[in-house]
């Protein structure tokens, strides 16, 4: 089984704002989803080059300079159950592995230990500025693969929220910003939005697992939509606790945020997101 989808998410910043806001964003959400044995381990956070990467577009161009990420996700209760119950104990762990040469970014996560080459998901995004989720081939993708790919856009806004994940101070039609003058948005902000610019997620899974095929892809497609759009939300309802902060700032940030994690992991309950909410 191999599924391509594009997700455009349209968000009221600049492209520039977006960098710091989605590292931010990443480490808040991270120990909000860590405790009691589960959620994220940073293993590796440092800067690679374009020869340490190796690695190409669908275009041929190589993956700039940029910062790699290596995390562990221990999930537990964060997949669905009939997985759970296949799969032997220690085995619900997900590498990530991200190549971040913004504005391009690759992301692979894999499950080493159990699945090995059965399963990979692969995101690739790109952060494009003044743009309202229009352009037809922004990863350059050949015929074979246009023609399998399904795009989804996401409106944070207006697209539905479960009730269990909705929070009012991360409602964009609610929130507004004492920093930037930004907010609430409206039932057609797009239309008047400035700064404006578009992440183009593009999703690929593939996946092999006799008789689980089927259910994988419903809960993929699913969670996939509803991680971009939650998280998205709070990238914009977050924007007075990251708006001002430098680069400097985010490592800095990064790296307490690891030594938290660490401690949460070991220490504190299971919380965040649960494959059952």
């Amino acid at each position: 089984m191999v599924l391509i989808k594009e997700f455009r998410i349209v968000l009221p910043m600049t492209v520039e704002e977006y960098q710091v806001a989605q590292l931010y964003s990443v480490a808040e959400a991270s120990k909000n989803e860590t405790g009691g044995g589960e959620g994220i381990e940073v293993i590796h956070n440092e800067p690679y080059t374009q020869e340490e990467c190796g690695q190409s577009m669908y275009d041929g161009t190589q993956i700039k300079d940029g910062q790699y990420t290596h995390k562990i996700f221990h999930l537990a209760s964060k997949v669905p159950a009939f997985i759970r119950w296949l799969a032997p104990k220690g085995s619900l762990e997900v590498h990530e592995k991200a190549w971040n040469a913004y504005p391009f970014c690759r992301t692979v996560v894999t499950n080493p230990d159990y699945m090995r080459e059965n399963f990979e998901i692969k995101i690739e995004s790109w952060h494009i500025a003044d743009d309202m989720g229009e352009l037809e081939n922004v990863h350059k993708l050949p015929p074979e693969l246009l023609a399998k790919r399904e795009v989804i856009h996401i409106d944070i806004a207006n697209d539905p929220v479960g009730n269990k994940d909705y929070k009012r101070d991360e409602d964009p039609k609610l929130f507004h910003s004492e920093k930037t003058g930004r907010g609430p948005l409206t039932n057609d902000w797009k239309k008047a939005a400035r700064p404006v610019m578009c992440a183009y997620k593009l999703v690929t899974v593939r996946f092999k697992w006799f008789g689980l095929q089927n259910r994988v892809e419903k809960f993929i497609q699913t969670g996939e939509r509803r991680i971009f759009t939650n998280f998205h939300r709070q990238v914009f309802c977050w924007i007075d606790k990251w708006y001002g902060l430098s680069m400097e700032d985010i490592r800095a940030i990064e790296d307490k945020t690891k030594h938290e994690l660490d401690k949460k992991r070991q220490d504190g309950e299971v919380c965040g997101t649960t494959a059952t909410d």
